[in-house]
């Protein structure tokens, strides 16, 4: 078998763009958040459906990823994909049935659909890092900077349109649209595409059974899974608990990367920044900032003589990051905006920088069946580490009377 590299950049494509729908639907909320403050100024809308969303992805995605190797990775996308599409169509439905109207009524059917995006996401993140992992490293990049594009994207429009209720149905109407590109696309475009059946036929020969039904549609019958089902040999791969305590550095790196982020984006861009010279504007402004930085910084690791490939050196990156936490408190307290402006650049860069290091650096060296298990285990811990940060977010406020 000799590695065909015809369609790796149709591949990229396509992955940028299932990137793309993984999170266009939550960013998308997350963008409009001003919006949802006019709705429901008592209910803190951008940490409460931030922490409605956590829980159920990381509760969903530790059942997945410790049962990986038994689910069938195509199903997993699709069923993702197809919720994250049925859960935006009913967000863009409820806000057109009540014309925007606020109430707890409204705001607890627009957590019980949040809800329904973090399970949403369970499915296909850690579907795609996971099936992603065994191929080439520039397709789980591109996927990578699908999901920061998605943000930057979203905030980039919101600069663009005023008013509140029709901004809402743009973004959902768009989101929409996306999730049933990403289904047809991962459907029937990325299986057929000779360098991704090499990949999962090779995957297949040492002994994964996560890729039969992608074969199957590419026309490949699987009998080097066959094969390898009477070779107990090839059968043999390290168990998540061995791949875990082997790669701890590299959960603990992803893991604190994003307690730190979600402990300051969006909840205290929004609510603990202070008024300034571009009123109402100045989160939103934030948010953009940081969204175009974090994309931009997923590029980054392109360059291999600047990408960052040590243990050690990844861990040191990801500790420093802390010093954020007093430098926002006190340009927030005593700062201007140029300066919270330039801090959040930073949060964005470091975090779509080390996001790409670890998650393409982090597989290599394993046989296609591990790389798949890590690649569900990373997302696990970053999902712990968004649901963590989330959690601590709320410190921001304690004391400050928003309660």
């Amino acid at each position: 078998m000799y590695l065909n590299f015809h369609g790796k950049y149709s591949g990229m494509v396509v992955c940028w763009i299932l990137g793309f729908g993984s999170l266009v639907s939550w960013n998308s909320m997350l963008t409009i958040g001003d919006y949802y403050y006019e709705l429901f100024p008592k209910y803190h809308p951008s940490r409460v459906l931030t922490l409605v969303y956590q829980p159920f992805a990381l509760a969903t995605m530790a059942v997945l990823a410790f049962n990986e190797a038994r689910i069938d990775t195509r199903k997993r996308n699709l069923t993702g994909f197809t919720l994250f599409f049925l859960s935006t169509f009913a967000l863009l439905a409820l806000d057109l049935a009540t014309s925007g109207a606020g109430g707890l009524g409204n705001y607890i059917g627009i957590c019980a659909i949040v809800a329904a995006f973090g399970v949403a996401d369970a499915f296909v993140e850690g579907g795609m890092v996971g099936d992603l992992s065994f191929m080439c490293p520039e397709f789980i990049q591109s996927y990578l900077a699908g999901l920061a594009a998605s943000g930057a994207l979203t905030s980039a429009l919101r600069l663009v349109t005023k008013a509140a209720f029709e901004r809402s149905m743009l973004f959902l109407a768009i989101s929409t649209f996306f999730e049933i590109l990403c289904i047809l696309l991962y459907a029937f475009v990325f299986p057929k595409l000779p360098i991704v059946k090499y990949y999962r036929t090779k995957v297949a020969a040492e002994g994964s059974k996560t890729v039969a039904a992608d074969l199957a549609v590419a026309g490949i019958q699987t009998e080097a899974t066959e094969r390898a089902d009477n070779n107990a040999k090839q059968l043999e791969r390290l168990s998540n608990k061995q791949l875990f305590f082997q790669n701890f550095d590299y959960f603990l790196d992803l893991y604190l990367i994003y307690v730190l982020t979600l402990s300051i984006f969006p909840g205290f861009l929004y609510e603990n920044t202070g008024s300034h010279r571009l009123g109402s504007w100045y989160a939103l402004v934030l948010i953009a900032v940081y969204n175009m930085f974090d994309l931009i910084a997923r590029y980054i690791p392109l360059i291999e003589k600047i990408k960052l490939k040590s243990r050690n050196g990844l861990m040191i990156a990801t500790l420093s990051r802390f010093l954020f936490i007093p430098c926002f408190y006190f340009t927030a307290k005593y700062g201007d905006q140029g300066w919270m402006i330039m801090l959040v650049s930073f949060l964005g860069l470091t975090n779509g920088y080390l996001t790409v290091c670890l998650l393409t650096v982090a597989p290599q060296g394993y046989k296609g069946p591990e790389q798949n298990a890590l690649g569900n285990l990373l997302v696990l811990c970053l999902l712990a580490g968004v649901f963590s940060g989330v959690a601590l977010d709320w410190l921001w406020i304690i004391g400050n009377g928003k309660f």
